[in-house]
């Protein structure tokens, strides 16, 4: 078995979320027998349960343990799986010391006091890097109620509240600490290997038996009594011990698949990021096309992944903002022109009273200027070429929309949130996110188009334009540039009109726009149709790791 497990490896390592299938893989081989080989001269496993039960009855006798019914095997149709030779079937109480049964902790420990017991609590569970010391401490009058749970350091812990099945081995430094009630102290008895009983504990195979018998209150919940009932495989001790070593031997060999992973992910980010950075910084449509050129061989390499299709989308954009992705032609009318006549529409509406005059915005300064335009393009601040319509806006609470007809779009900051009864707007206009953390992440677009009837709260300011062209642009334009110079908090991210009208926009002729915007959107379907071909290939990919893992498990 092992063997075949080594040469798996390798493919399962390279499926999406492999080494965590790897993991859960080792965990399950593990602890049904299958991962190191039986030795038909190790005691078996009914030796070491008699010993097991000789040393609780003598707790019982003197009075450190109470007396419990003995364990009763299913019927070998009802067990889980089968067992391989020398092991058997135990009840999970079965391991633990008989003076320190599985509790859990203090139910209500009152406010954090100072220089009092240390409380552990499941934030601070870690099997690889726990604090030196719990955070929090209850007093010491809550603490002697406690004195059952409280810690000498080496208890396996385990939340059972919330967070079920975290896990965590308590430091020789918190000793004295005691628990929260969300956690319950699990002490093995010395005749078995403690590392072997958290390998069963982390097992996918426990964590299913545990999840059927979780209640669901105010969190989820765990029956302690539920874990101490549970249905446990053991082997022989002398194979808890291999079994140890050959998981952690094992174990170590995802985390360097893992950090391998990390580093090759870092690699292909950087190499990435200069080959695309090139494109950007060709100067002229004439250096982007051999660069492009350059960047094109290694596409196949590149673009093997869904997070470098977006970079290179993003890329895109960019380009395509700077005049570079399509070519220019002097018949068509400049900007300059398109900007008179956006004035002048402007100058018509406010005399007819249908806006009302706009705050004058700052001259652009040469040092706002990011990079030099075509020569038939012009620099504009986005307030001075757009129509603002957020005064028409109208928030309305969710509870005021739940009592409402869901016929018409209502519009949040990043699309669509909800329907509603009526509504605001009968025309395609620019929506463009005013708040939320997306104007700094990026994680869907910020600048989105809204069609037909529809209703828009406060969180989206509501643009329009002379040319639905010049609309479609600046869509593109928004979603292409960074932000944060225009965003102000970082706990509450903003982009106030002020803001907004403020960005100086890179602004082409008006026929350039349509060009633009038609060679987008031509390119952002090639990067949609590889996006979905990476899927279709992970998912072949992942289906291929589950019958390999499966093949493993049943050989």
């Amino acid at each position: 078995m092992s063997g075949l497990l080594l040469q798996a490896f390798d493919r399962l390592a390279q499926a999406p979320g492999g080494v965590a299938r790897l993991r859960e893989l080792i965990l399950s081989l593990a602890v049904r027998g299958k991962l190191v080989p039986q030795d038909p001269s190790d005691e078996p496993v009914s030796v070491l349960l008699r010993r097991i039960r000789s040393y609780r009855d003598e707790q019982v006798k003197q009075g450190n343990a109470r007396r419990e019914r003995p364990f009763t095997p299913q019927a070998d149709a009802d067990l889980p799986f089968e067992l391989p030779a020398g092991w058997g079937w135990i009840r999970f109480d079965d391991l633990i010391e008989p003076a320190k049964p599985i509790s859990y902790g203090v139910l209500v420990p009152g406010p954090d006091v100072d220089r009092g017991v240390p409380f552990v609590r499941i934030a601070d569970l870690s099997l690889t890097d726990p604090p030196a010391k719990p955070e929090k401490s209850i007093s010491t009058q809550v603490d002697a109620q406690y004195q059952r749970t409280r810690l000498e350091g080496g208890e396996i812990l385990m939340g059972v509240v919330g967070s079920i099945g975290k896990l965590g081995v308590a430091p020789l430094t918190w000793a004295g600490a005691n628990i929260a009630r969300a956690i319950c102290r699990i002490v093995p008895v010395s005749f078995v290997n403690k590392d072997f009983v958290l390998l069963l504990l982390q097992s996918a195979f426990m964590r299913a038996s545990f999840a059927v018998d979780t209640r669901t209150l105010a969190q989820p919940t765990l029956n302690v009594s539920l874990i101490r009932s549970s249905a446990t495989p053991l082997p022989p001790v002398a194979e808890q011990s291999r079994i140890v070593a050959r998981v952690d031997e094992l174990m170590r060999l995802c985390d360097a698949l893992e950090a391998k992973g990390r580093l090759e992910a870092e690699q292909h980010t950087r190499l990435l990021g200069t080959l695309l950075g090139t494109l950007t910084d060709s100067a002229t449509p004439e250096e982007l096309a051999a660069n492009w050129q350059r960047v094109a061989e290694h596409f196949d390499l590149l673009l093997d992944r869904p997070e470098a299709v977006d970079a290179l989308e993003q890329t895109i954009l960019q380009l395509a903002v700077r005049g570079l992705l399509v070519p220019q032609d002097p018949s068509d009318e400049p900007a300059d022109t398109l900007l008179m006549q956006i004035r002048e529409h402007k100058a018509r509406l406010v005399n007819a009273g249908k806006v009302r005059v706009a705050r004058p915005v700052d001259e652009i300064d040469v040092d706002e200027l990011p990079f030099n335009l075509p020569q038939t393009w012009a620099w504009a601040r986005f307030g001075d070429i757009t129509i603002n319509r957020d005064g028409e806006r109208v928030p309305v609470s969710s509870s005021d929309r739940e009592q409402r007809t869901k016929v018409y779009d209502y519009y949040g900051a990043s699309g669509v949130i909800d329907k509603i009864d009526g509504y605001l707007f009968d025309k395609t206009l620019l929506l463009i996110g005013e708040d939320g953390a997306n104007l700094l992440n990026r994680s869907t677009p910020i600048a989105f188009l809204a069609h037909g009837k529809y209703w828009v709260n406060n969180h989206a300011h509501v643009i329009d334009t002379i040319d639905v062209r010049l609309m479609l642009y600046l869509e593109l334009f928004v979603n292409a540039i960074s932000l944060e110079p225009y965003v102000t908090g970082t706990a509450q991210p903003k982009m106030n009109q002020a803001k907004l009208n403020s960005i100086v926009v890179a602004l082409p002729p008006l026929a350039e726009q349509s060009r633009i915007v038609a060679r987008v959107t031509e390119l952002r379907r090639l990067c949609a149709d590889l996006r979905e071909r990476l899927a279709a290939s992970q998912a072949t990919q992942s289906r291929l790791a589950e019958a390999l893992v499966e093949s493993v498990a049943s050989a």
